[in-house]
């Protein structure tokens, strides 16, 4: 790893943000400039290289995703969870209803897309909304390395006031006997844990961690059991690109995670702690020129699992 190699790859996807725009359907994130790109590279020993603009903050959106299956399954057995959520690869996009009325336990294929991660979140434990909250912001400041990190809360407002399929989700997953409790106070957290604010530096820190079987490279503790790191680390090879994830695999074959915020992690398995970060996304969620500086590392890098 040297930083001539990070920043090619940072020169090689600039060559792609102008195919994409930022996501429209939440007023805040419609506003990020488009030209915006960095990449965070973390080894096992936390040298970190970084190009671009790293510093630039940035919401989790459905990286977060990865951030609740692992609370969830730390309070809770996996049957617990894995009865409101199922482990395979659905092919539609991450906001998708289209299968819920279509089965026949009408539970969510996956907790990567929309309706998954929100029965997901619903498993949560706390005695109020509140203690939920800071269990999760807990944990992601130790993920991350990062006790500063906290919520965007205007995107946090933006999503809340405008995330209308998102409600149409859960109360149908309710009405459907997926989800119990509060919507409205399940609905609050997934929107609250989705607007954590972070940089590329934050979330390869993160990388790291899952590259290292759960082991925080920094610290030497374990954050995450093993038998978990290898769940989430397999649902981001097969369902953690949104309808993208298998071609994402084939040809860059690095367990990966992205949201509509323009952040994509990947974490080569006792390699590498990689963020991505651009906001112009493809008609799919991704990052455009993310993707393209994963493709470039992965082939320059030898990262390819496969």
């Amino acid at each position: 790893m040297d930083q001539q190699l990070i920043q090619s790859a940072l020169s090689y996807g600039r060559r792609f943000v102008r195919y994409g725009k930022p996501a429209s359907y939440i007023p805040e994130l419609a506003s990020k400039d488009p030209s915006k790109l960095g990449v965070a590279v973390c080894d096992m020993e936390v040298n970190l290289l970084t190009a671009g603009d790293t510093e630039e903050k940035f919401t989790m959106q459905s990286i977060s995703k990865l951030i609740a299956l692992i609370i969830a399954l730390e309070q809770n057995s996996y049957d617990d969870v894995f009865t409101k959520v199922g482990l395979e690869p659905t092919g539609d996009s991450f906001s998708s209803t289209v299968r819920l009325d279509h089965l026949t336990n009408n539970k969510p294929f996956t907790p990567m897309i929309n309706a998954g991660a929100i029965a997901v979140t619903s498993t949560i434990r706390g005695a109020s909304l509140e203690e939920r909250r800071d269990v999760c912001l807990a944990f992601a400041r130790k993920l991350m390395g990062n006790p500063g990190l906290d919520v965007d809360y205007e995107v946090f407002l933006s999503e809340a006031r405008t995330g209308y399929k998102n409600r149409a989700i859960i109360y149908l997953m309710r009405s459907n006997g997926i989800i119990e409790g509060s919507c409205e106070e399940h609905l609050e957290l997934y929107f609250l844990l989705c607007s954590l604010a972070c940089t590329c530096r934050d979330l390869a820190m993160f990388a790291a961690t899952l590259a290292n079987d759960g082991i925080s490279p920094s610290t030497g503790e374990r954050l995450i059991p093993l038998r978990t790191v290898k769940l989430v680390r397999s649902l981001m090879v097969t369902c953690g690109m949104y309808d993208y994830s298998g071609e994402f695999a084939a040809t860059v074959g690095m367990p990966s995670k992205s949201g509509v915020g323009g952040g994509i992690i990947s974490c080569p398995i006792g390699r590498y702690g990689i963020c991505v970060y651009g906001p112009a996304l493809d008609e799919k969620g991704n990052s455009t020129g993310g993707l393209k500086m994963l493709e470039y590392l992965s082939e320059n890098m030898d990262l390819n699992m496969f």
